[in-house]
Order: structure tokens, then C-alpha cells, then sequence
């Protein structure tokens, strides 16, 4: 069950959970005069970077943005390519992830690319379920506040069926009706490209994340972009509204 203070490693320590906003792609194709889809490549190279750092950090979760529910804004030659992307890295690079112990979640709402890509990523969850690695979190068509709104009305459903007494609402039952809800909240949340936002990415489950912004776009991101935000977050002293002991 997700909870709001989840650490329980020591000032000093690395995260358990790492969350990343995954921005810049778009930008450092249009500073080389190439195709977003260029971009978004490079992208994908580097989320297989950020996975390694992971694992070579000892990090035990790992989220990424990876297709905001605003990105259905986006022109539709865009999607294609993203969903086409993410679709080989599914066919071509799952099984080299499999083998490394890393077990694939899905949050959000993927069943809007489609039901032969939402059943191509549910198999993987299935076929991974049991590795225990490093838990990989791809946050698409992902919202935060739809997130919210969902567990929302997950809980007034088991109140109109006398399940639940609204006294009984509290924030584990809440978060436990997240889709989040078998992972801990993130430690750390990071974000490329120099924008200092969070962008409806995980608002519950951040209440008291680190937040580290950095100023690589997302394509250029490398094992070294990692471990500047992990001396980053060992260097803050993490009160959870507290004193500093």
C-alpha cells in the first residue's frame, strides 16, 4: 500500500523510489533541425541509459512520464510515432529487461492507444510480475488528477453500497485506491530539460518528494545526469515536516 512517509533509509541514503519527468525531446530536435521523431528517439535510448543507472544505484522503483494525458493534444503524426516507438522498445528491448529482473507496471490509462498495444503491455506486466530487480513504471495517458478523481469515486461507490462509512476515509484507504497502490511513494522526483514543474505527474503521491530540476533535455540524458540528482538528493535532510535531529 502506498504511504505518505515511505522511507525508511537514513539522511545519506540513496532513494528506493525514483520518478521521472522524461522533458526535451521535442527541443533538441528542433535545435538540430531534425524531425521530433529524431527526438524522440534518442529519447528512448535514454530511458534505457536512466534504467541502468537505476539498477546500477540500487534503486528499486523507477517511474517515467512516458505519455501525459495532455500529450493527446499533440498532432496525431506525433502520437503515431510515440506509440510506434514505445511499441518496438516493447518488442525488441522487453526481453533484455526481463532477463535483468525488472518487472514492468503500467499506470494510467493505456487502453486509449488502443486494445492490440493495451494487450501487448498487459502481457509484459504479467509475463514480469515476479521480478524483483527493479519495478519499472510506465506512467500513459497518465493524469494525476484524473488519478485522484478515480480513487475519489472508487471510494463514494463503497459508501453507496453500505461498505464504508465516510468516517472511515483516511489517507492509506485513499491511497490505497490509487493506482499506485502496490508501490511506494516516489523519494525523489526529477525532471530534464530545466522546467520546474511537476505537470500533473504523481501530485498525491509527491507530498513530500525531493525535487530535483536539471538542465539536460531529455535525448542528451546519461548515467552521469543520474547520479548528479542522487548526490543531489543524498545532500538533503528529509524532515517530513518534522525537526532535524
Amino acid at each position: 500500500m502506498s504511504e505518505l512517509h515511505p522511507s525508511s533509509r537514513p539522511a545519506g541514503t540513496l532513494p528506493r523510489h525514483v520518478a521521472v519527468i522524461m522533458d526535451g525531446n521535442g527541443r533538441w530536435a528542433r535545435a538540430r533541425g531534425v524531425p521530433i521523431a529524431q527526438g524522440h528517439r534518442e529519447g528512448g535510448e535514454a530511458v534505457q541509459r536512466c534504467v541502468r543507472a537505476a539498477m546500477e544505484h540500487g534503486v528499486d522503483y523507477l517511474t517515467l512520464y512516458a505519455f501525459s494525458s495532455e500529450n493527446w493534444r499533440r498532432s496525431g503524426e506525433e502520437i503515431s510515432d510515440l506509440t510506434g516507438l514505445m511499441q518496438f522498445y516493447l518488442r525488441h528491448r522487453f526481453r533484455e529487461l526481463d532477463e535483468q529482473g525488472v518487472r514492468l507496471r503500467i499506470i494510467g490509462d493505456p487502453e486509449r492507444f488502443g486494445v492490440s498495444f493495451c494487450r501487448e503491455l498487459r502481457r509484459a506486466e504479467e509475463k514480469t510480475r515476479h521480478n524483483t530487480r527493479l519495478t519499472l513504471a510506465l506512467a500513459l495517458s497518465y493524469g494525476s488528477r484524473a488519478e485522484i478523481a478515480g480513487s475519489a469515486r472508487q471510494l463514494a461507490e463503497r459508501v453507496r453500497a453500505g461498505t464504508l462509512e465516510p468516517h472511515e476515509i483516511d489517507e492509506a484507504l485513499f491511497a490505497s485506491a490509487l493506482q499506485t497502490h502496490d508501490m511506494p511513494d516516489p523519494d525523489l522526483v526529477m525532471r530534464t530539460s530545466g522546467e520546474s514543474r511537476l505537470s500533473n505527474f504523481l501530485l498525491w503521491q509527491s507530498a513530500y518528494a525531493e525535487l530535483v530540476f536539471l538542465d539536460v533535455l531529455w535525448p542528451d540524458f546519461g548515467e552521469k545526469d543520474f547520479a548528479e540528482a542522487m548526490m543531489r538528493y543524498m545532500r538533503r535532510q528529509r524532515r517530513f515536516g518534522g525537526r532535524p535531529e
